[in-house]
């Protein structure tokens, strides 16, 4: 171990970069319009779109029903 660093080129940050989230922009406009419209936010009436199929539909949520319910939200848009 030295008994002194220099950090004069130090950068502030993570070590490795992070690749950040892949976003459906379609998909996100989609429900920020239906969440503009209800007055709450594109996050809490995905969440309701969501619990809704579940009870109406008796399933757990797998990928491939969050998928179908996508699907049908904007289908019926």
């Amino acid at each position: 171990m030295r008994s002194e660093y220099y950090f004069s080129k130090g950068k502030r940050g993570a070590v490795v970069a992070s690749p950040g989230k892949t976003q459906d922009n379609d998909v996100i406009e989609h429900f920020r319009v239906r969440a503009e419209a209800a007055g709450s936010g594109y996050q809490t009436e995905i969440n309701r779109i969501l619990r809704e199929h579940m009870v109406n539909n008796g399933e757990l949520l797998t990928l491939d029903a969050l998928r179908r319910v996508i699907r049908e939200e904007l289908h019926a848009a």
